[in-house]
């Protein structure tokens, strides 16, 4: 443990290993991170509820267990935040809309009550976009989420408060939703490492309506894998009431120790879309990087797996959710923000044969991607297109001096939701600026593990989490 970091700095594997060998106890962390967070996030607007009274109550009862040497688990103490659209019971949970500005959850979803048996110390809830919908994070209830790196700049969405948080040091992990990169590629812009794990690897049960049909995941977030592993320990297990979750029973979150040599199709960019040339030439040295670690690599040109999903589906699937959504609150929509009026208003115009269409695109990538998995292991791409842009506006117009539409810095995450795949951002070389990036790993279902493996392998190469930003 590096004991000259500052408590808020620490990981969570850190804090546990202290808080069982007389080190700082979880009332002294929480102390910390509650200052810290005092200090740094008016500028970010990353954590919009906070519970310090109850994180107060679960640090002196963890405190408590921990000198009698009966911990929960091995993350009891550590303090974490919660995504604003994943409930947790007693605490203001607004998915990030005034129409849901006063909810108060009576019940934790499935993932926040297993947190919370295992000693989690639950700070507060992190901001997102509108029913987590958009690739930047603003909304009507709290406002703008900036950047830690450069807080002119968005720290991308739907999981931006998250990421902000843990790349400032309010706690060491965040936990968040991805339903089309909504973790990997808000990571990727604070330099963090991000899981996004296969369809029913970790249960849901007691959530918000689901709108992005089964392409929306639980997941963490950290500057650390060995953080992302221990919580995903707790996180992963299948429920009887989650029928996604069936394909996982009897089947235990494992990670190797070591990450043997694996087969990798390198994808450097989709077609001829867009990709920022620093982006470009950082992802292209985590592949050289990769192969030195003796992984073999094939680079593919003319990758097209993702193309249909991206043009079809991924836009239909969310447009007609929202449409589903407002049928709870007609007469409301005025109460929208203003990205989600002409959504909203595209998806009333949509119609069934669409919606099976988008549907059966789905199915054919599903197919398509079990027969690319009998010819490699894992697919590695850029994580997103563009590097961070203006907190002012909704998506980066421009990428690599060519005019780009909303979801062209997107165009490297949604189709893995829609795949049911997992997925984990990894931070490659900075900007020459220092703005973070990644490079992003995919597997074939039920592959989190391998993932988890091949990224500590990178990561003990290549280490990032001494990299903190300036604010």
């Amino acid at each position: 443990m590096n004991e000259t970091s500052a408590l808020w700095q620490r990981s969570a594997t850190e804090l546990a290993a202290g808080f069982g060998a007389s080190g700082p106890d979880p009332v002294e962390v929480l102390d910390a991170v509650l200052a810290r967070r005092n200090a740094v996030d008016p500028t970010l607007n990353a954590v919009v509820t906070l519970d310090a009274a109850g994180a107060r109550k679960a640090a002196e009862a963890s405190a408590a267990r921990w000198r009698e040497g009966r911990p929960l688990s091995p993350i009891d103490g550590v303090p974490i935040t919660i995504k604003d659209n994943i409930p947790v019971a007693g605490m203001r949970s607004t998915w990030g809309s005034l129409l849901y500005a006063d909810f108060v959850p009576e019940r934790d979803e499935l993932p926040v009550a297993r947190l919370r048996a295992a000693g989690a110390v639950i700070l507060g809830k992190t901001n997102v976009p509108e029913f987590t919908l958009q690739g930047y994070t603003d909304n009507r209830v709290f406002g703008l989420t900036r950047n830690p790196w450069n807080t002119g700049l968005t720290p991308g969405g739907s999981s931006g408060g998250a990421v902000a948080a843990v790349a400032a040091g309010i706690g060491p992990v965040a936990i968040g939703t991805d339903g089309g990169g909504s973790i990997r590629r808000p990571a990727s812009h604070t330099g963090l490492v991000g899981l996004k794990p296969s369809t029913g690897r970790v249960a849901r049960i007691d959530g918000f309506p689901a709108v992005l049909h089964d392409f929306e995941v639980i997941g963490p977030i950290a500057r650390r894998v060995d953080d992302l592993i221990a919580f995903m320990r707790v996180m992963a297990a299948p429920d009887p009431r989650d029928p996604l979750s069936a394909r996982f029973e009897g089947r235990p979150f494992e990670v190797p120790t070591e990450a043997a040599p694996v087969r990798i199709r390198f994808v450097p960019r989709f077609g001829d879309s867009p990709v920022d040339p620093i982006i470009r030439a950082s992802v292209a040295g985590a592949a050289q990087r990769l192969e030195a670690l003796g992984h073999r690599l094939e680079e593919d040109p003319r990758f097209d797996l993702a193309d249909a999903v991206n043009a079809i589906s991924w836009p239909i699937i969310s447009q007609t959710g929202l449409a589903w959504l407002m049928t709870r609150h007609e007469g409301k929509e005025a109460l929208l923000s203003e990205p989600l009026k002409p959504m909203l208003e595209s998806a009333r115009k949509l119609g069934a044969a669409q919606y099976l269409g988008a549907l059966d695109e789905v199915a054919r990538l599903r197919r398509r991607f079990a027969e690319l998995f009998e010819t490699v292991d894992f697919v590695m791409t850029p994580t997103t297109a563009a590097l961070a842009w203006p907190s002012s506006e909704v998506f980066p117009s421009v990428i690599d001096g060519r005019a780009a539409g909303p979801r062209a810095h997107a165009v490297f995450t949604a189709f893995v939701n829609a795949a049911g795949l997992p997925a984990i951002t990894i931070p490659a070389d900075p900007s020459p600026d220092g703005l973070p990036l990644g490079f992003q790993l995919i597997g074939r279902p039920g592959a989190d593990g391998l993932l988890c493996a091949l990224a500590r392998q990178f990561e003990r190469a290549h280490p990032w989490a001494d990299r903190w930003p300036p604010i």
